[in-house]
């Protein structure tokens, strides 16, 4: 760990991305818990109407509302909200327009839907405006509620359009509340204060994936944050024996006599010729993570490493990632 406390000092809003499949969900968790680590408050939020959120924490479907949903380790608080559109919307209503009851008059008839379907990006700001809005809120004495919020965003493929909120109402207001409240998230996001990471595997779409996002919110000048590498299976051979299974050049007679020694007669050359398989299809997966790594370096941005879980993913297991986010000072 630097001279800091972690990598991302300053930073409130850590907007968590990538491919499909990749952990996006559970990555953002466990980063949620470990930014709570110590006795902090913290805001998880997803936008995608998944639950996916109440899934890992093994609790009820979230409503429209901030509850919380795990203790972090030595105190702390992590706190989620799942944000529904259409409830957003008639908040949004309430809040700059007073009119809640027509809202929900408006919600009953589908207009609200009607209204985020032709205007997505009207949709994507109403969603980004809950978060930035978490970000800014304070209580009474002027400290901010939450010392961090992270939001479980949209895949790689839909981010920088989610985020560029300026870019995407420009056609449906000039000015006025809209376009307010727009430049209002965009002032969060774009500054310090928001960090953009990306969970990727060492696996060639999703690293191409992640280098193109990358590149992409650079253009439009967004905040990239770091990457989380997500299930690294650690080398089980030393580098010597891993070059050797790569070429398919292991001593499979001596594998053979290994297997006789430990007391093994039986069917010991199909086995050993197994075990010579099994070998350099590791190191065959071992040589890929190690290239998909080195072209990951050219974001150079921080990466953290997070195990792959051989048990699977449960509450134990986001802790377990939310300790090793903290160990290698993501926070």
């Amino acid at each position: 760990m630097s001279a800091r406390d972690t990598d991302w000092d300053g930073v409130r809003l850590h907007v968590v991305t990538g491919k499909g499949g990749t952990g996006k969900t559970t990555v953002a968790a466990s980063l949620a818990l470990a930014l709570a680590a110590g006795g902090r408050q913290v805001l998880l939020i997803e936008v995608e109407g998944r639950q996916g959120i109440a899934q890992l924490f093994d609790c009820p479907p979230l409503p429209y509302e901030e509850r919380k949903v795990a203790v972090a380790p030595d105190g702390g608080d992590v706190y989620a909200l799942a944000v529904d559109p259409e409830e957003a919307m008639l908040e949004y209503l309430e809040m700059f327009y007073n009119i809640k009851r027509a809202g929900k008059a408006l919600g009953k008839m589908g207009l609200i839907d009607f209204a985020t379907t032709i205007a997505p990006g009207l949709r994507d700001v109403l969603l980004t405006g809950k978060a930035s809005e978490a970000v800014r809120r304070r209580d009474k004495s002027g400290r901010f509620i939450y010392d961090a919020v992270v939001m479980d965003a949209p895949p790689t493929g839909r981010i920088s359009r989610f985020l560029n909120v300026n870019a995407e109402v420009a056609g449906l207001a000039k000015v006025g509340p809209i376009r307010n409240h727009a430049d209002t998230v965009m002032r969060v996001i774009r500054s310090p204060e928001t960090a953009v990471h990306f969970v990727t595997l060492l696996e060639e779409m999703p690293v191409q994936e992640t280098l193109d996002g990358v590149t992409e919110l650079r253009e439009i000048g967004l905040p990239v944050g770091g990457l989380m590498i997500n299930m690294v299976r650690p080398p089980l051979l030393p580098a010597d024996e891993l070059d050797l299974a790569v070429h398919d050049e292991l001593d499979v007679e001596a594998i053979r006599m290994g297997i006789k020694a430990a007391g093994i007669e039986d069917r010991t050359a199909e086995i050993a010729d197994a075990l010579a398989e099994e070998a350099a299809d590791h190191a065959r997966r071992t040589a890929l993570q190690e290239r998909e790594k080195a072209r990951l370096a050219d974001a150079h941005v921080p990466q953290y490493e997070l195990p792959h879980l051989s048990d699977g993913m449960d509450l134990a297991g986001l802790y377990e990632l939310a300790a090793e986010l903290r160990r290698q000072g993501a926070a």
